[in-house]
């Protein structure tokens, strides 16, 4: 067997396993994470009168989010406790007993007066208990991808630090209720239903911290 025509699926894995290192880790947010918003009407001359019309606004209009491109900021404030504690345990016994009186007709007399016992004991306990506490405090602006019949808001958003030689992603998405959002055009991140939300980190010290492909597949096909 000539060990030459493996070299290139070994190539092709060692540069795949390099190029991780630089990937954007994938994302369970709704997409498109930004949108554009509607072209406008096209601007009105300019009439040399003090009011114009391609800069009027609405007297009273806020700048609250309500259409597809427009921004606004959550509160990421969420802070989640459970615990679990299981117990269970369980007895079982059995005994049989028998014997020879007599042994008159039994070719072997030395078997007049045996006796047999047998016992079965059976028992078992088990315990179980698990915690999780996790707390996410911060903020993330994010944009109206799509406006719902209701008018709820689909917003989808994500903040990318570079720090050294890795990435750090903060992801964020969810429906929004207009008439939770401030007027501050912000939102507290407990009030968005079907909140996502996401930290996830590229680079090589997140690498470091997770499986290797190799291993992963040994783990698969020899889990024991």
């Amino acid at each position: 067997m000539n060990p030459l025509r493996f070299a290139p699926a070994v190539v092709l894995a060692l540069l795949s396993g390099c190029a991780s290192i630089y990937s954007t880790p994938p994302t369970a947010v709704h997409q498109p994470m930004t949108a554009r918003p509607e072209p406008g009407p096209p601007a009105q001359p300019a009439t040399g009168a003090i009011f114009q019309a391609n800069q009027a606004r609405p007297l009273f209009e806020d700048r609250r989010a309500r259409h597809v491109g427009d921004t606004l900021t959550i509160n990421l404030v969420e802070s989640t406790t459970a615990q679990k504690a299981a117990n269970s345990s369980a007895t079982r016994d059995s005994s049989i007993s028998g014997g020879i009186t007599a042994a008159s007709r039994v070719p072997l007399a030395g078997l007049a007066g045996m006796n047999v016992e047998a016992g079965i004991d059976s028992e078992f306990s088990g315990k179980g208990a698990s915690a999780a506490n996790n707390r996410f405090n911060g903020t993330i602006s994010v944009t109206v991808i799509d406006v719902y019949p209701n008018g709820n808001l689909l917003v989808s958003g994500e903040k990318q630090v570079a720090i050294n030689q890795g990435n750090e992603f903060i992801r964020f998405s969810g429906v929004v209720n207009p008439t939770m959002v401030t007027a501050a055009n912000t939102v507290q991140s407990t009030q968005i239903a079907d909140a996502r939300i996401e930290y996830k980190g590229s680079g090589y010290i997140d690498e470091s911290n997770q499986m290797g492909w190799l291993q992963r597949f040994f783990n698969v096909v020899l889990p024991f």
